[in-house]
Order: structure tokens, then C-alpha cells, then sequence
């Protein structure tokens, strides 16, 4: 049947809706191209499952011609008749006007994320493409028997013009006009970028070429020949530029676990990340029920700044590209991971309301996040060597994901490691069946293993085990949630230089020590009347004094970044030691007991902390001062 002119306006009531649709997508135009081809794949999708076994070649080809200001998207799939273009896009996709205007006023004022993600919910992906087009035409021949090809224009999406077409073989041609502003999407490379963020992993083959390329003049060498120095011959040819396919149609991540192999997933990351290192490891995801899921998270080496890291796990809808860490789907502490997620049953555009409150959305995070926990729990358990060697590189995000997910702590908490400054690690049970009777049941760590090394000393030299804890900022905030959410079998967790009972043993030497005699002895050779001094049986009697400093306070400085804010330490005296007892006797106004009171208490803050500056340069003239002293004596 011949198809007659016809012309008239799309059936919406809104005759603003190009504006709004423009406003709205304007910061993410370049999102017609990913629109267009991917129909171009969902028309080849209908037509393979309605022609079964066809060896038809299928493809998507975008041509560029800046000549002409024209992009044409080319695809050999189902096509449409009239009938079907006056259905599905003069109206708009089966979209109701009145619907989609409500969604413009509830998305009003809302965030910039909900106002993109409403074109697509819609059905008015197509329309898209007036973003960058002067004018828009559609050629199309569908597969049926007897069809007739059709035209349709339109300058503005609203008004257009239909009639009969002049395609030949199945499928459909959408042909742009690019305006004059939009003449970046004429340059071969800009589309190429486009097409390779979005498409780069559709089903089917999508090419690309520029019509106005010029053939390249390149050198080869001549089979057989060479040059009087045995160089191979070279000859002039002109190479003619042909369509690059930009696409791969079978990623990795739509493979069995079992068919990939260890170079293959290497090879994946190195190419989707452009890391040029290697992966620690990796979680192949493969779920047909109760949903579609598909895809490959990588634990990359974290930097030690990793709070400042861009996330980079990309979600794929049909293995269409739709964003990067959407968090509705992806659980925020997985940002710190790298990897593609394929989710088909979520739309390409999208409201993030509409993200927040589907159930499946919901069940699919949760699921992402419990098999991120059984990979861990399970290279704990059967092969924890190798989990050994991933830990200091995961132990960040491991203690990141527990504090931000409860869920993922509850699966993950057995799996926790702590590395001791001997190179060894430990889970929390491990720790207290190795020292939890000398360490009264708490769990002692370090912070900087090098500047507290005198301190850590202490403790290993008795046999007790020192975690290292080498995050400041993160690690007070681990600590805190983990005696927070363990009730109360939660381990104790002390730095090395906060506590003294782990040091001690029962003793009745220096009980007749006056605590407060010697208190205000260290008082006025310090000049200040709040420092605490306290007397403990430490088990080394060859030690004089520690220096503690509360440790909830000093966690509230790291964990809020209050540097600036002075320490305030106590001082521990062994009553044991016999300096200690010869002090107990001495004039409090004598200048050597004084300076000894210094030295004493100087040195044992520098067991937890060097000191710096000023503190450094009166040590060391007191120091001299002293030798002096005894030299004389």
C-alpha cells in the first residue's frame, strides 16, 4: 500500500516539552548517540528473534559527514511501517504528555540527578537527538512482507513531515542535521569518544567512519624484496580508510567464570581501567535468579589517600553503558573498587527516586554486597596465605565497607585481620587465644610503628602482640565502631603508648612509695599542676617511667582532624625500679632532682613520640647538663 504525504504535530498537549527536554539533558547532549544506537541494537534484537538462524550481517554504522553537517545512524534490524512510526514516534513512545509534565513538576527543584533521569523513564529517548539537531529524518523499511518504505522529518520534535521513503533493505537510517553550536559531534574523534564510553560494549557490531576521510599514503614492504643492505624493499600505497568497528560484543563479564581465564581478566581491567598494574583479585558476578546481574569487581591496589579516590565501577544496562557509581545500586564503600555491573531489567535513564524505592534495586546491592563478603570469608579460610598478601592492600576498604554497612560487617567481621609488627596476622579470636592473658583481653596497636617503636618494644619483649594500625584517621573510627557494635565480648583496643597493664605483674616492692609525694615532686620540676603522676608495678623493673595519653581523647583528635590540639599526658612511675625510689627521697628545690624529673619524664614521652623543637633542644642541653653533673661527682 502506498504511503500518502502527510503532515501534522506529535501527539503530546505540551508544546513545550522540546525546551524542557533540552534544558534538562543539555549537560549530557552527547547521550543521543548512545540513544539512537542503542534502538538501532533493540531493532536487531526483534529481528533476530523473529528470523532465527538468519546469516544476515547485523551491525550499527554511524557515519560522520562534516561536509554535509550530517551524522547517520544506520541500522539492519526490524524497521517500521508507517503505521509504526506514527505509534512509537509521534507518540511519543506510548508516553502521556500529562504524565510526563507532572514528572517535570514533581522533579522541579530537585536533585540534578532526577531531572536527567526522567527522559528515558518516558520513552523519549529518540528525542534526544534535538539536543544537537537543526533537524531530524528517519528512513525505514520494516522486515514485513509487502512494507513499504517510509520518511519522516521533523525541525523541531513537534511538528513533522511523513511520507513514502527510499530505503531498500530492512531496518532503519536516522539521519541529523547538526546545528552550527553542535559542531564538535561532526569531528570523527568526538564521536568515536562517545561511542566507544557508551556502545563499547553493545551486542552487535557498531562502526564508525568519517565520509570525508582522505585515503593515507603509507609505506609497505614489497614481498621478496629487499635493498642491497638486506633492508627489506618498501613501496608507496595509498590505505583507504574503512569503518572501525569500536565495539566489543562479547565482554568478559557476560562469560562463565569457568571459561575465563586469569590473562583474560588481566587483560579487561588493563583495557576498561587503563591501570597499568595488575589487579590483587577479582569477584566474577553471574546471577540469573531472581534477577538478571552480571559482572566483574577488581580489588585494585588502594592508595594510602584513598579518601580522595574517584570510584570507578560503571554500570551497564544491556550492556549498554549507563553511568558511573549509581549508589542506589552500587553500595557506596564498593566505590573504592573498579568493575562493570550489567543490570538489563534497569532502564537507561532512570529517577534516582525511582532507584530508592524498587524492591529489586534493593535485593540486587545487597546481593552485590554478600558476594563481596564470601570471596573474602572464603579466601580467609581456604586460602589464607594469599588473603595474607591481599591484606594490607583491602584492609582499608574492608574497614571502610564494615563501618558504612552493617550487613557487609556482620558477613566480613571473622575475615578481619589485624597485621602484627612481626609480619604475621591475626584474626581478633587468633589475638586473644595467642596473648589474651597477658594482654588482660585487650588487643594492643600501634599507629606508627617506627616513631613508637620503644613502646611497642615493651609489649613484645613480654610476649604480647602489637596490631598495627596505620590509617589514622580511619583506623580511630574502626576502632570506635568496633567496640561500639561487638556489645560485650567487643575487644578493648589500647595503643601501645595509652596504657600500662599489659606491663605490670603483681608485685609488693615500692608499695611504700607516697604517690602524692612524688606527684608533686614531677609537678614543680615541670611547672605544671596537672600533670598526672601515678605509681604501677611494670614487670621490666629496668624501666623508669611511662608516658600515657588517654586514648578516647586522642581518637577524637585523628578521627576529627584536630592535629593542632595539644596532648595531654599522665605519667607512670614503676614503683620497682630503684630511680624511682631514690627520687621518693630527694629535695624537691635541689637543681639535679629537678632535672632528673625532666629527663624522666622527656624520656618517656619520646618512647611514644619524638620530641620536636624546642622540647628536642632543651632535652639535649639538659642532657649535657647532667653528664656534667655526674662528672663532677
Amino acid at each position: 500500500m502506498a504511503i500518502d504525504l502527510e503532515k501534522g504535530s506529535v501527539s503530546i498537549d505540551a508544546e513545550n516539552i522540546m525546551p524542557v527536554i533540552k534544558r534538562w539533558l543539555y549537560s549530557d547532549k552527547d547521550i543521543f548517540l548512545r540513544e539512537t544506537v542503542s534502538n538501532g541494537c533493540d531493532a536487531i534484537t526483534k529481528y533476530l528473534r523473529l528470523n532465527p538462524g538468519t546469516q544476515e550481517e547485523m551491525k550499527v554504522a554511524v557515519t560522520v559527514d562534516a561536509e554535509k553537517k550530517e551524522i547517520r545512524i544506520d541500522d539492519t534490524g526490524i524497521g517500521m511501517t508507517a503505521d509504526e512510526v506514527k505509534k512509537y514516534i509521534n507518540q511519543v513512545a506510548f508516553s502521556s504528555a500529562a504524565e510526563f509534565m507532572k514528572s517535570v513538576a514533581e522533579a522541579e527543584g530537585k536533585d540534578e540527578g532526577d531531572q536527567k533521569g526522567i527522559i528515558g523513564h518516558f520513552g523519549l529517548g529518540f528525542y534526544s537527538v534535538f539536543m544537537v539537531s537543526k533537524q531530524a529524518e528517519i528512513e525505514s523499511l520494516s522486515w514485513q512482507e509487502g512494507a513499504e518504505p517510509v520518511h519522516w522529518a521533523s525541525e523541531d520534535g513537534m511538528s513533522f513531515e511523513m511520507g513514502p521513503g527510499s530505503r531498500t533493505t530492512h531496518g532503519t537510517t536516522v539521519i541529523l542535521h547538526i546545528t552550527d553550536e553542535e559542531s564538535e559531534f561532526l569531528e570523527l574523534s568526538r564521536v568515536r569518544e562517545v561511542l566507544s564510553r557508551y556502545c563499547g560494549f553493545m551486542a552487535y557490531p557498531v562502526t564508525v567512519f568519517d565520509v570525508n576521510a582522505k585515503p593515507v599514503e603509507r609505506e609497505i614492504p614489497v614481498p621478496d624484496e629487499k635493498n642491497e643492505d638486506g633492508s627489506p624493499k618498501m613501496e608507496k600505497t595509498l590505505e583507504v580508510p574503512k569503518p572501525e568497528q569500536i565495539n566489543d560484543t562479547h565482554p568478559l563479564w557476560l562469560k562463565k567464570p569457568s571459561d575465563c581465564t586469569e590473562a583474560e581478566y588481566k587483560e579487561f581491567y588493563h583495557k576498561v581501567f587503563h591501570d597499568y598494574q595488575d589487579p590483587l583479585f577479582w569477584i566474577h558476578l553471574n546471577v540469573d535468579y531472581p534477577f538478571n546481574l552480571k559482572g566483574i569487581l577488581y580489588f585494585p591496589k588502594l592508595p594510602e589517600d584513598f579518601g580522595v579516590r574517584e570510584g570507578e565501577i560503571k554500570l551497564f544496562s544491556g550492556q549498554v553503558f549507563v553511568a558511573d557509581n549509581i549508589k542506589e545500586i552500587i553500595p557506596e564503600f564498593l566505590m573504592l573498587l573498579r568493575g562493570v555491573i550489567d543490570c538489563p531489567d534497569i532502564p537507561l535513564n532512570v529517577s534516582r527516586s525511582f532507584l530508592q524505592n524498587d524492591g529489586s534495586v534493593k535485593k540486587i546491592s545487597g546481593h552485590i554486597t554478600k558476594k563481596v563478603a564470601d570471596k573474602l570469608c572464603g579466601l580467609c579460610n581456604t586460602a589464607r596465605e594469599d588473603y595474607e598478601t591481599y591484606w594490607d592492600d583491602i584492609a582499608p576498604f574492608v574497614r571502610y565497607g564494615c563501618m558504612t554497612d552493617s550487613k557487609f560487617y556482620d558477613q566480613v567481621k571473622d575475615a578481619l585481620l589485624y597485621k602484627l609488627t612481626d609480619g604475621t596476622y591475626k584474626t581478633a579470636a587468633e589475638y586473644k587465644d595467642a596473648f589474651g592473658e597477658k594482654a588482660k583481653d585487650k588487643v594492643y596497636y600501634t599507629s606508627d610503628a617506627k616513631r613508637q617503636a620503644a613502646s611497642v618494644s615493651l609489649y613484645t619483649s613480654r610476649g604480647i602482640g602489637v596490631a598495627v594500625m596505620d590509617y589514622p584517621k580511619l583506623d580511630a573510627a574502626f576502632l570506635n565502631f568496633l567496640e561500639y557494635s561487638g556489645g560485650e565480648n567487643a575487644p578493648h583496643f589500647v595503643r601501645v603508648d595509652a596504657d600500662v597493664s599489659g606491663l605490670t605483674e603483681e608485685s609488693e616492692e615500692g608499695k611504700e612509695l607516697d604517690q602524692e609525694a612524688l606527684q608533686k615532686l614531677f609537678r614543680g620540676a615541670l611547672g605544671n599542676e596537672n600533670l598526672s603522676v601515678t605509681l604501677s608495678p611494670m614487670a621490666d623493673e629496668s624501666l623508669i617511667a611511662v608516658a600515657t595519653e588517654e586514648e578516647q581523647m586522642r581518637r577524637f583528635r585523628e578521627v576529627y582532624g584536630m592535629a593542632g590540639m595539644p596532648a595531654s599526658y599522665a605519667l607512670v612511675l614503676n614503683r620497682r625500679n630503684p630511680t624511682v625510689a631514690a627520687l621518693a627521697g630527694r629535695d624537691p628545690e635541689d637543681e639535679t632532682t629537678k632535672l632528673l624529673c625532666q629527663q624522666i619524664y622527656d624520656l618517656a614521652r619520646m618512647s611514644a613520640k619524638p620530641l620536636e623543637g624546642e622540647e628536642i633542644t632543651a632535652f639535649l642541653a639538659r642532657s649535657q647538663k647532667l653528664v656534667g653533673l655526674m662528672a663532677e661527682k
